[in-house]
């Protein structure tokens, strides 16, 4: 399965029906590394790959160059001295602030807080190579904590043997050697989970319940072990990570009592976690709640949320659930669930309070400012999750109608046909599309969605180091939507929003307005193991739009740059915008719109739209 979810800031993910800005939690669903575009402002591809429409016209590719490495100016430049004839004065560029600031959380154990001030830089790669290390090491701390708070992977883990761990880690080593973007680098894949196991065994919670053994003597004499074992060891081959994992799990056994299944599920969750941004193990609880997020439903309670310094702030309702009609909304905050605080809980640990069967009730404390907490109890249910909001017509007399796609799912075409038909029946005759905050989705809902308005041509194409991954996914000619579009993105538009609002801009079919997408170009891969109940999300491919131009770290332009009003929450340097500042953004694509607006809306002939 070819997702291409991405999150912009933090991971997004459903929990058993609550969807979370997760901290410490690898991306669920992807963004991933890219390209830069040429000097020409365009990169043409190898090969045109399978086509997967008949009657495509051909398509003249080069061949993909390698990433390039983007870092930052080190911390401190060196002193610029003035020569002889004037007074002479050093001049010192002050420390980089990202730089100080994730090194004094680093001292303070603050993992969590390290992986949110430094995320969104590495995914841009504009992360400062002093902090590439920092960063990583709090990756791997969060992990552990994610993994090992889930009742779910602990249950499945405790009846994992050794011989079924081994196949799990020869199996995602295999995966990646054959379908990872980038070639592997065993070596560095083993080195990583040999340092997850170093922090895993000084972690508590994992100490508690797999290292009963590890007093600061064994500590030590388990590194020094792991030192010799490691001497001078090439590590060229699947073959060789194999077997210096399976000597880690023994030495990690024999002097700590850990269980070798449980250090080699560790070694091949840390290997996942270190091959990209955006490629990541998923436990099972993982797995399951990627699902849900792909079909748009699950059981729980109907609310994003995120971090927040008193517990969670509520980002958004989802209309119908029973939060909405419990009457919790946007920025109220969560500080309490069942008469407990969540002040100082990660996104996970708060998560695990809320989970519970369907038709369960739970308490929640909820604070609106000015006013005091107040208890609310919801029930738990089953909630579906729409990717089409706010469907209305904003200008009567003009006809300029409006919705948003907050996320593109296995039936976002087919429901967003269903809403263009109640708006051309209500007199529509220009269409905004608002695709700000859209982390993304399935890359065959956003092809569809394309294909509603284009009659024809190159949507996207895929690129990757296996042939098998080399599409064009081009748009049919029957049943395409005329009128005049307005696409409306900001920094958190990714992955599939960026493809459909690069064809858009590419066929001139519409009006871009807003700011700069995320510049997410890579698709990642859903791959359920054959044993244990576990997953991997791997970067297969990366993506192009239909002139060739990389979204990578360059994302899409506007036609018309407009930049909202946005206010800061809590003590995070998060900003959502502000609910009582009128619409900038929305406010110049109605006037792009009614410009446009033609008489009447050219409807199209019935079809159907099914995932490819």
């Amino acid at each position: 399965m070819n997702v291409v979810f991405s999150s912009t800031k933090f991971a997004r993910r459903p929990l058993l029906g609550l969807t979370l800005w997760a901290l410490c939690s690898p991306a669920v669903l992807l963004l991933a590394v890219g390209l830069q575009a040429a000097e020409t402002g365009q990169t043409q591809l190898d090969h045109a790959g399978q086509t997967r429409q008949a009657g495509q016209a051909d398509q003249t590719w080069l061949p993909i160059p390698s990433d390039p490495v983007s870092v930052g100016a080190s911390a401190i430049q060196p002193v610029s001295v003035v020569p002889p004839a004037v007074p002479q004065v050093a001049t010192v560029q002050p420390p980089n602030d990202l730089v100080v600031r994730a090194h004094v959380l680093k001292q303070e154990h603050r993992w969590a807080d390290v992986v949110s001030i430094c995320e969104t830089a590495a995914r841009k790669g504009t992360l400062d190579k002093e902090l590439t290390e920092c960063y990583d090491l709090a990756k791997i701390h969060c992990d552990i904590a994610r993994r090992y708070s889930e009742n779910a992977f602990r249950a499945q883990l405790a009846k994992l043997t050794e011989s079924d761990a081994r196949r799990v880690y020869a199996e995602v080593l295999a995966r990646i050697g054959s379908h990872h973007v980038e070639s592997p680098n065993f070596a560095r894949l083993v080195s990583r989970g040999i340092r997850a196991m170093d922090v895993a065994v000084e972690d508590t919670a994992f100490v508690s319940l797999y290292a009963g053994q590890a007093t600061p003597e064994r500590r030590t004499l388990y590194r020094q072990q792991i030192s010799q074992l490691t001497a001078g060891r090439s590590v060229s081959s699947q073959n060789d990570a194999e077997t210096l994992a399976a000597w880690v799990a023994r030495i990690a056994h024999t002097s700590l009592g850990v269980p070798p299944a449980v250090s080699l599920m560790e070694m091949t969750a840390a290997a996942m976690g270190g091959l990209d941004e955006y490629s990541a193990f998923l436990t099972n609880g993982q797995l399951d709640d990627l699902y849900a997020q792909i079909e748009g439903n699950f059981v729980g309670l109907g609310f994003e949320l995120k971090s927040a310094a008193d517990g969670l702030l509520v980002v958004h309702v989802i209309p119908g659930s029973p939060a909405q009609r419990a009457g919790i909304r946007a920025n109220d905050h969560l500080v309490g669930v069942g008469g407990r605080s969540i002040g100082g809980l990660n996104v996970d640990e708060a998560a695990q309070l809320l989970q519970g069967p369907e038709g369960s009730l739970v308490t929640l404390a909820i604070l609106r400012a000015p006013s005091p907490a107040r208890a609310v109890t919801v029930r738990r249910e089953h909630v579906e999750v729409p990717s089409i909001e706010d469907v209305r017509i904003l200008d009567q007399v003009a006809g300029v109608a409006a919705l948003k796609i907050t996320s593109f799912q296995k039936t976002t075409a087919a429901d967003l046909e269903a809403a263009l038909r109640r708006l051309d029946a209500s007199g529509m005759r220009s269409l905004v599309i608002d695709l700000r905050g859209n982390p993304g989705g399935l890359l065959s809902s956003a092809v569809d969605v394309a294909d509603l308005f284009l009659e024809r041509g190159l949507v996207v194409a895929t690129r990757g180091r296996s042939p098998e991954e080399d599409f064009n996914y081009s748009a049919s000619r029957p049943g395409t939507w005329r009128m005049p579009l307005v696409v409306l993105i900001d920094g958190d538009s990714a992955s599939s929003s960026e493809i459909f609002a690069g064809a858009i801009r590419d066929h001139a079919r519409g009006t871009i307005v807003g700011a700069r997408s995320y510049g997410k170009g890579s698709i990642q891969g859903i791959f359920p193991l054959e044993v244990a109940g576990v997953g991997m999300r791997l970067t297969t491919a990366k993506f192009y739009s239909p002139n060739g131009h990389p979204y990578s770290r360059v994302g899409v332009e506007p036609d018309l740059a407009v930049q909202s009003v946005a206010k800061p929450v809590g003590d995070s340097a998060t900003a959502i915008p502000d609910a009582n500042a009128s619409d900038a953004v929305l406010d110049t694509a109605v006037e792009v719109a009614r410009r446009s607006a033609v008489r009447p809306a050219s409807k199209p002939a019935q079809r159907t739209t099914v995932a490819r």
